[in-house]
Order: structure tokens, then C-alpha cells, then sequence
């Protein structure tokens, strides 16, 4: 896609123009307009080749009669991609694939990027301060960062918004009708972020990029990442270990299907679609409150009520109805666990110098994480039609509120031992100590990973500034201008000369160290170039 894009750039429509060169560079309002058009026809081309497949294979009319049909079909799915639901004779349409959402987002995030090369954001960054710039002028420089890239991310997103409202009408039949305020609005989000992202990306590194939020918030951001990230990965490891237990099930709804090779290829396809969603269930399992598959129904670690389930091969993996064996239970310790990881994180990024600080933080953290695992709950269910279908997935208040108290807790505990450990050195000497075998282990596995190529022997930053750093692996070293000055200190060393009174010069005695060269017994003087460095 982003040759697609460099190609509109180097056109020769371009070239046409008078005066153009190389270095014409389009305002951002036009370049992102042209990265939302792009994504949208390749994306949409994607899904329209999928379709078209699974039209040919499948029976008559069920994707559309047509190639109109198969295109409105195509376009019904990128809606749904970006978690659009659908109005249907009898209820609606909420439940739908996550996995589906990564095909607009990398191509989101590449046209972001080419967007941003393509109005040259670059320039448009404020320039470097001297290294003892004062602090406000370097909060200044952060705030035009960040409102450099909320510009990049407006730029994408509102084009897009508009073209999927476009692509809402055309999607529209007599059966399904697409909302039009949620396409906008998921659209909108989405791009937002992709391509705020993308230009933040373009600025610096990953660990630079979380540099432009202020010291609170990164520890935050990262505590909230950190313990989500935990959840979703014990999520992953309990689908993984039901599917194993329960694999013959899974195998007897594969083949009560029969799907045949196309569409046993689409039914898997469609599995991995939803796999993030049964993630999330198995997330809000491990929290506590559990999920549903249809009305009156329940899976969680206090029992099972189940009743007729959708005819999903994955959900074979889901167990029987009655109470839970007693080991099962203990998966609730997974959250505070997390919370304990990112207790530690949000200590260590920002240290409280008072004791108290340190919790709440802490606990802020788990309340954060908490909001998130409320919003990926609503999003990984919904319903499905109307009847027992209407409640599907986990209930979003009770997982944020269960998240937020398991996480919440241990984070704020261990935040604040942890920040006691960083202020009191005499009570972290035992813990280094014991942690230093973990230590050599870990530099001997790197050594280890360097010989083999796994990993770098020099962790030793380039030279020169980090935002030159970025498209090359190598760069020259940054040579020091004779002509340099740095501003801000000559103007504090003429400020502390005015202040300071003169003092009166005071009569040195000869010094009997120097021999003049002229002496008849061979002596000689040294004098040492302060400057020398500078000359090479």
C-alpha cells in the first residue's frame, strides 16, 4: 500500500507542476486524505477477493446474489472490521470478530507513516534545545509535539470517518442495515489512533514516544499495559489448555458440520477471527465475574449454567454445567499477580519521595487497568438477533469493577514496597543480594544471545540525536562547530560576571618550577592547548 502511496507522491502530475522538485511536500489535511482514500480501496479489495471466494464456494445466495450482492457483502464486512453493529429484522448484530480489527489497523499505521513522511513532519518538530535548556521550554517542546500529532491524527481520521459513512449507505439492503453513528465513530477512533501512533512513531523510538506524556501519566500508562497485558496472556493460556482438555468435542462440531475443504478453510478462518474474543471471556473468567452465551446462562469459576450452545467448534472447549473442581478456582490469584507486576513498574518509572504517594498510585493503576478490561468486555460481546442470543460475553461493569479491586489492591501494595525499597537502601541491600545470581544468569543468556545473533553485544546508544536515529542503522558522529555557542550558558556566565564585584588583583610570587629556556643547564617550558580536543 505505502508504494501505492509513494507513487501518487513521485507522479508525474507532480513533476508537472511548475516549480516542483523533489522536495514538494502536500499541507497534512491533503496527505491524509489521500493515505484514508488508499486504505479504504485496498482494504476494501481485500475483503471483496475473500468474499468473492467464499461466494463461489458456498451455496447460492448466501453472500449475496451477485457480484453486487458480493460487494455489499465485502462492505458489510469492513463495517463490521471496525466494530460497527447492524440492524436486523428482530434485534441487531453486536457480537463481532476483534481479529477481524487488525486488517484496518496495519493499514491505518502504514498510511499514517506515509503520511507523515509525505507532509514532512519532521520540519515541522520544534527545533532542539541546548542540553540545560530550562525545564518550561522543554514542557513547551513536548505540548508542540503532542499537538503535532493530535493534528496527524484528525488529518487521517476525518476523511475516514466520512468515506465509511459513504460506505455505510451503499452497504445497506432490505435485511441488514448498518448504523451510521457507529461507523462514523469507529472509524473516526480507529484511524485517530493509528495515525497518531504512526506520527508519534516517526518522532522517536518506542521508548522515546512515551517520553512526550508527563512522568505520572507514562508510570501509569505503562502499569495499565503491563497488567493488561498479563490478563490477556493468562486468557490465551486457559483457551489453549480447555481446547486440549476438550478436544474431542471440538472435533465431533467440526464434523457434525461438514464444511467440505473451502468452507472447513472459511470455518477456521472465522475461529481465529473470534479467538481474541474468547480471550477476553476467559480474561473476565479468570476476574471473577465470568461471561454468558445466550439469557440465563453463566460460566464462571463459582459454576457453570449452560443451555444451548451456537454450533462453534470452539466453543466446544466450554466446560459442563454444574459446579467447578476446586483447583479452578485458584486462576482468580492470576489478577493480583498482575496487579503485583505493575505495582512494580509504577514505582520504578516514578519513585514517590513521600510513603503514602506510592499506593495510590498504585491503586490508580488498577483502576485504570480496570476501565480497560471494562471496554474490551463490551466490545468482545454483544448480541446476536434477538431471544436467548440478546446477552452474549461478559458483563463490562462487572469485570471493570472485579479488575479494578484484584488489580488495585495488589498494584498498591507492591508499589509501595517497592518505593520504600528505592528510598530506604538499607532495607534493598538483602533483596540485591539475592538477586544476583538472578542478574549474572541474565547477562550470561545475553552474552550467550549476542554470540549466536539472537540479541546486540553493544547496547550502547548511536551518536547524535535520537530523532536522526530512526531510518538508519548507522550514522556519522556529530562533529562540534568551532562557531558554536551554547546560549543559554554564556548568557548565565555574563549574568554571574555582572553580579560578582571585581576583586583586586593580587601580586603572585615568581614560580621556581619554570626553568627559562635560556638557562645553560638544558630546562624548557610546557604549555598545555585546552582546545586541542576540538581541533581534530
Amino acid at each position: 500500500m505505502t508504494a501505492i502511496l509513494d507513487q501518487l507522491r513521485t507522479g508525474s502530475m507532480l513533476s508537472k507542476l511548475p516549480g516542483a522538485d523533489d522536495e514538494t511536500r502536500r499541507p497534512l489535511p491533503v496527505s491524509g486524505m489521500l493515505a484514508a482514500a488508499c486504505t479504504l480501496g485496498v482494504g476494501l479489495a481485500a475483503l471483496t477477493t475473500l468474499t468473492l471466494v467464499g461466494w463461489i464456494a458456498a451455496p447460492r445466495g448466501t453472500l449475496g446474489s451477485g457480484l453486487p450482492g458480493v460487494f455489499r457483502t465485502a462492505a458489510q464486512l469492513w463495517l463490521a472490521a471496525h466494530h460497527a453493529g447492524f440492524a436486523i429484522p428482530g434485534g441487531r448484530v453486536g457480537l463481532l470478530p476483534l481479529g477481524l480489527i487488525i486488517l484496518p489497523a496495519v493499514l491505518l499505521y502504514r498510511a499514517g507513516r506515509w503520511m507523515a513522511r509525505d507532509a514532512d513532519l519532521r520540519l515541522r518538530l520544534p527545533a532542539r534545545l541546548p542540553k540545560n535548556s530550562p525545564r518550561e521550554q522543554a514542557q513547551a517542546r513536548r505540548r508542540a509535539q503532542l499537538v503535532l500529532v493530535v493534528q496527524a491524527g484528525v488529518s487521517l481520521a476525518a476523511p475516514y470517518a466520512l468515506l465509511a459513512g459513504l460506505i455505510a449507505l451503499v452497504a445497506s439492503n432490505e435485511i441488514t442495515q448498518p448504523f451510521i453513528g457507529e461507523a462514523l465513530f469507529s472509524h473516526f477512533v480507529l484511524a485517530f489512533l493509528a495515525g497518531a501512533l504512526a506520527t508519534a512513531r516517526m518522532i522517536g523510538p518506542w521508548r522515546v514516544m512515551l517520553k512526550l506524556l508527563p512522568e505520572r501519566v507514562r508510570a501509569l500508562t505503562v502499569g495499565t499495559a503491563v497488567a493488561t497485558a498479563l490478563l490477556l496472556v493468562a486468557g490465551l493460556a486457559l483457551v489453549l489448555v480447555a481446547v486440549v482438555l476438550n478436544f474431542d468435542q471440538v472435533a465431533e462440531l467440526s464434523s457434525v458440520l461438514s464444511p467440505g475443504f473451502v468452507g472447513g478453510v472459511l470455518l477456521v478462518l472465522l475461529q481465529l477471527l473470534y479467538l481474541l474474543n474468547v480471550v477476553i471471556w476467559a480474561s473476565s473468567y479468570i476476574a471473577g465475574p465470568g461471561f454468558a452465551i445466550g439469557a440465563d446462562t453463566l460460566v464462571a469459576p463459582t459454576g457453570v449454567q449452560l443451555g444451548t450452545v451456537p454450533s462453534l467448534p470452539l466453543l466446544g472447549a466450554l466446560p459442563e454445567s454444574g459446579p467447578v473442581s476446586a483447583w479452578m478456582m485458584a486462576v482468580i490469584a492470576l489478577p493480583f499477580a498482575a496487579g503485583a507486576v505493575a505495582g512494580v513498574m509504577v514505582a520504578r518509572i516514578a519513585p514517590s519521595p513521600s510513603y503514602e504517594a506510592a499506593p495510590l498510585w498504585g491503586f490508580l493503576t488498577g483502576v485504570s487497568t480496570g476501565v480497560v478490561a471494562g471496554a474490551l468486555a463490551a466490545l468482545s460481546g454483544g448480541p446476536i438477533g434477538g431471544g436467548r442470543l440478546a446477552a452474549v460475553g461478559p458483563s463490562p461493569w462487572e469485570v471493570a469493577l472485579s479488575v479494578a479491586l484484584e488489580v488495585g489492591v495488589a498494584a498498591g501494595i507492591s508499589a509501595g514496597v517497592t518505593n520504600l525499597l528505592l528510598i530506604n537502601k538499607r532495607a534493598r541491600a538483602p533483596l540485591d543480594k539475592a538477586a544476583a545470581p538472578v542478574r549474572k544468569a541474565g547477562a550470561a543468556i545475553a552474552k550467550a544471545a549476542s554470540k549466536v545473533g539472537l540479541a546486540e553485544s553493544d547496547h550502547r546508544p548511536l551518536p547524535g540525536h535520537w530523532m536522526d536515529a530512526t531510518e538508519a542503522d548507522t550514522q556519522e558522529i556529530p562533529v562540534i562547530r568551532d562557531d558554536w555557542q551554547d546560549e543559554h550558558a554564556s548568557a548565565a556566565a555574563e549574568t554571574q560576571a555582572q553580579a560578582r564585584p571585581p576583586r583586586p588583583a593580587e601580586a603572585r610570587p615568581p614560580r621556581k618550577d619554570i626553568v627559562d629556556e635560556s638557562d645553560d643547564r638544558g630546562g624548557h617550558v610546557i604549555y598545555l592547548d585546552p582546545y586541542a580536543w576540538d581541533k581534530d
